[in-house]
């Protein structure tokens, strides 16, 4: 796209999409959608210092494009798709583009459970409470020297795409310097990434090494337990952290609480996690 294309938003060609397609250059004005139309497509599009606080988009997709400098405080997507294979019609899995969103400003977003992140590369954005909850579909999304506050809900951050890597064009996804200190870490998975890249830990939880190591330290204090079904609970969760950490990033791991047992007494995982936590990194393996 050249830099000195005009902006056009203009009903799709095909007559059964309800979304209109974005293209050309956008800067310094507040984004507003035509009256009665759900949704927009940016295709090959780029947006500057663009206004999208508090609309709310029924279909919002980017295929191809750049946001940068984007403030989407307050903006609701009920169905997204963040790096699109393709604008309209059918994707020739030979090329993936990438959109990026470049210092945008994602404050209070409501991001719609399950989004179809895609070939996405997130750069210096601010996601400030945002509703991120059930986002598995992230296996393609790139994450640099991103600040997350709030909590964060049942998703998965991948170091390595799970497929396409020939129409991508790498095998691995960035996620370097990302700031995770005021965020509240629920159920978040961290796969095949170079933890020590970023900045931790969260309130109330841990960067760990050695973690199979540590699993085996603790299981004595497990054993001391009175109660069954708790010494169940916390073995099967122990043995799931332990196996996780060695699969996912060379045995280490960011651990909290409920990773403990999220079924165990409050009491119970809290001095689980005290020993976890305090044991030493330097624990035998044999």
């Amino acid at each position: 796209m050249s830099a000195s294309e005009r902006f056009s938003l203009r009903p799709s060609p095909e007559e059964w999409r309800r979304d209109w397609i974005a293209r050309g250059e956008l800067r310094d004005q507040r984004f507003e959608l035509p009256p009665g139309v759900p949704g927009v497509c940016f295709d090959r599009a780029r947006l500057v210092n663009v206004d999208f606080s508090g609309t709310r988009f029924a279909d919002f997709s980017s295929h191809s494009s750049e946001f940068e400098g984007c403030d989407f405080t307050g903006a609701t997507f009920e169905h997204l798709s963040m790096g699109a294979t393709a604008a309209g019609g059918t994707w020739d899995r030979v090329s993936w583009p990438q959109s990026v969103f470049r210092d945008c400003v994602f404050r209070r977003t409501r991001f719609a459970p399950l989004t179809s992140f895609g070939n996405v590369r997130f750069e210096r954005c601010v996601f400030d409470r945002a509703r991120l909850r059930q986002q598995t579909f992230t296996m393609q999304a790139e994450f640099l020297d991103c600040v997350f506050s709030g909590r964060l809900r049942e998703i998965n951050f991948w170091g390595r795409p799970m497929d396409e890597q020939a129409a991508l064009g790498r095998e691995r996804n960035a996620f370097t310097g990302n700031d995770f200190t005021a965020a509240e870490l629920d159920d978040v998975a961290f796969r095949h990434i170079d933890l020590h890249a970023q900045r931790w830990p969260p309130p109330g939880c841990a960067l760990l090494d050695r973690v199979t190591a540590r699993v085996r330290a603790v299981l004595p204090l497990v054993e001391t337990w009175p109660v069954e079904k708790h010494r169940e609970k916390a073995r099967f969760s122990l043995e799931f952290l332990a196996g996780n950490a060695v699969e996912r990033n060379d045995d280490h791991a960011v651990v909290s609480p409920p990773d403990m047992g999220r079924r165990l007494p409050p009491a119970l995982r809290e001095e689980l996690f005290e020993a976890f936590r305090g044991t030493s990194s330097s624990t035998s393996p044999g």
